[in-house]
């Protein structure tokens, strides 16, 4: 961007769009340009040796690193208020890479069990073959001064959560790392910062699957990780290792759909407002899981630290799996599918997707019932979903 002579504070939707980019020049053009290559040349050997040595960023290879891959981490980087950010080929690849970054044989980690499937089977299926020990707490954080021991290293939370929509009270997360000299990570993709900035609350990473709301397309899978500028370089070297790199072209996408970014969220929570209010009087519903509404437990957390309620919500049918089944089965405008965020509303059955694979006392501390519905809202007309909900549950 260019440099401002004013300490004003651009908002988000500005920053969507210009964070990251350098228009300042003539002829620049005004569309991302992506640089589509695998390396990069330098003049002579000085060059390359200066590389080697640390003493140079120049660019030597993608997986090392692209300008388009470092516009979109700019702009990441400036819509949560860090010092930076790495962008992955998954959100998973974040995920892992980032604890990854700060975990190894012997050290423990705190993290609360309502997770998203693939982070809570990483930390149940892999973690242990290496040697790290997951302690679960619950979103409350009842308890969770008796898991710290001088072996925990970390405290991974994730708000809301994913499916229940259960908050995390950030503040409270913060004051015990501090307090305990713990490294604390957030997986803030239901919030986006458009709802939601852990940074400035004090937290150390944010992650984010960018699948989701940051590319909103459902045309691209990718991942990000923003903090300081220690943390994403340690974050930065697990994914080169591991061969999480993000592609030049994902991250081209993940740029674009970032540009309109406040402007899907803001209109998604207003129609997820509407939607959930509409299920909770439905008869055949027997719970809606949406921190917008006064009967969501967490309802008043959600006031105090969000600002917005989010696009996500799931309810219980009274009929079960096989209610909930034949539900998901009659939507018309609603598309069955994985994934969320996307500008298309979609539902899916939680214990066939995100949490498949888990034992009924995983689901049933999840929050989990056989016949809860998961369903992200898109930008359909709200009367249109609402119609298609009544034919639905007919």
């Amino acid at each position: 961007m260019k440099k401002r002579v004013t300490d004003h504070r651009l908002a988000d939707a500005t920053l969507a769009i210009h964070a990251g980019e350098n228009r300042s020049h003539v002829s620049v053009p005004v569309g991302t340009s992506i640089a589509r290559t695998a390396n990069f040349t330098f003049a002579n050997t000085e060059e390359m040796k200066r590389w080697a040595e640390g003493k140079s960023s120049a660019y030597i290879y993608t997986r090392y690193g692209n300008p388009t891959l470092a516009i979109a981490e700019g702009k990441i980087a400036a819509l949560e208020g860090a010092q930076a950010a790495i962008v992955a080929a998954s959100g998973m690849a974040a995920i892992s890479s980032a604890l990854l970054s700060i975990l190894k044989a012997g050290d423990e980690v705190i993290a609360t069990r309502a997770l998203y499937g693939g982070s809570y089977r990483l930390m149940r299926d892999i973690f242990p073959r290496m040697g790290i020990v997951v302690r679960h707490v619950e979103t409350d954080l009842a308890g969770i001064e008796r898991l710290v021991n001088p072996r925990t290293r970390a405290l991974y939370i994730e708000t809301p959560t994913n499916p229940t929509l259960r908050l995390v009270d950030l503040q409270k997360a913060v004051s015990f790392a501090k307090e305990w000299d713990l490294l604390s990570l957030i997986d803030n993709t239901f919030a986006t910062p458009v709802l939601q900035k852990p940074i400035k609350m004090g937290f150390d990473l944010v992650l984010h699957s960018a699948t989701k709301y940051l590319a909103g397309h459902s045309d691209v899978i990718a991942g990000v990780a923003a903090g300081s500028h220690s943390l994403i370089e340690k974050t930065r070297d697990m994914i080169i290792y591991l061969g999480g790199s993000m592609d030049p072209e994902a991250a081209f996408l993940l740029i674009r759909g970032m540009k309109t970014l406040e402007l899907r969220v803001r209109r998604q929570c207003q129609t997820a407002l509407t939607v959930a209010r509409y299920l909770e009087k439905h008869p055949k519903v027997a719970r809606v899981h949406y921190p917008g509404l006064p009967s969501h437990p967490d309802h008043k957390l959600a006031k105090r630290q969000m600002k917005g309620f989010g696009a996500m919500m799931a309810f219980d049918l009274k009929g079960g799996l096989a209610a909930a089944r034949r539900f998901c089965d009659r939507t018309r405008v609603f598309l069955l599918a994985a994934s969320l965020g996307g500008v298309e509303s979609l539902v899916v059955l939680p214990i066939y997707s995100s949490h498949y694979r888990m034992s009924v006392a995983e689901l049933r501390a999840a929050g989990l019932e056989p016949g809860t519905v998961r369903v992200s809202i898109g930008l359909e007309d709200p009367a249109d979903l609402i119609e298609d909900l009544r034919q639905a549950l007919a």
